[in-house]
């Protein structure tokens, strides 16, 4: 007769590995929890986790509440919460499984063929076809002369001086304004007019999305926030101040910049954040 248990009766043989590390993820806090449980086990406030990453303080405790929506997307969010676990010492990796366990998995990479094939059909900015509208006035005025000098002939003026046995003067050629080759025309700076254009007094930035979209902020010389929001493409949006403006650019590789009235050649990368300052006078980063 056995008097030890058989391995039917062992209940503890009915819960594989598997199951005991579920029931671990499904006893992890939240995102949003187990980021604010390590701030505070640090000992640091909001404002001391805005200061050191340059998250607005507004989304740190957006993102403390698992309210991801003023993230303005997946990839910010997952930006964010990178940035936020590095400040309070936590794995970034552990936290990011969790947000996409929540919210439907990573999101899927962007295929390189559009990418490159948006890049390649981008319009060029041309300027104004000079050459075709010299050919036309150049048309134009042999044109007028050619028939200036037809109807002169078909009234008979200079045939009745020669019948007449006096001499035939030269008949005056009809003068022309000289039209402008390429060269003459003065060449025309639109960076330095539309500089010239801007108040003196003010620094004026133009920020654009002609070819995608992205999070923008901008804030004046006191703090005060002119505007934090998605910007689509196609949209623009112009601010002013007496000092400096302050920008973030959530995705600069999207946007075109006009600074003073000047535009910004800086090769932004798409997906790259970019924080920027600018103030009066020429466009210097700040």
């Amino acid at each position: 007769m056995s008097i030890g248990n058989s391995p039917d009766d062992n209940p503890s043989d009915d819960n594989s590995p598997q199951d005991e590390r579920s029931s671990v993820e499904d006893d992890l806090p939240s995102v949003g929890r187990a980021l604010q449980q390590a701030r505070i086990a640090a000992g640091l406030t909001v404002d001391d986790v805005s200061n050191a990453t340059r998250v607005r303080i507004a989304i740190v405790h957006a993102i403390e509440q698992d309210d991801f929506s003023p993230c303005g997307g997946d990839v910010y969010a997952r930006g964010h919460i990178k940035t936020l676990a590095r400040a309070v010492d936590l794995d970034p990796a552990r936290l990011l499984a969790r947000y996409d366990a929540d919210h439907g998995g990573r999101p899927a990479p962007t295929a390189a063929a559009p990418m490159f094939e948006a890049e390649r059909i981008r319009p060029e900015r041309r300027g104004p076809n000079w050459t075709a509208a010299m050919v036309a006035a150049i048309v134009a005025v042999i044109g007028f002369v050619g028939f200036t000098l037809f109807s002169g002939e078909d009234g008979g003026g200079t045939k009745a001086q020669v019948a007449e046995g006096s001499t035939p003067t030269a008949s005056k050629p009809v003068k022309t304004k000289p039209t402008p080759t390429r060269s003459d025309i003065p060449k025309s700076d639109p960076s330095g007019s539309a500089i010239a254009a801007a108040p003196q007094d003010k620094v004026t930035v133009q920020v654009s999305a002609p070819d995608g979209r992205s999070w923008i902020s901008a804030k004046d010389h006191n703090g005060r926030l002119l505007f934090d929001g998605l910007l689509e493409q196609g949209d623009s949006k112009t601010f002013q101040d007496k000092e400096k403006v302050d920008l973030v650019l959530g995705d600069a590789g999207a946007i075109q910049l006009y600074v003073n009235g000047k535009e910004i050649d800086d090769e932004f990368q798409s997906g790259q954040v970019e924080r920027l300052t600018y103030t009066k006078g020429d466009p210097e980063v700040g």
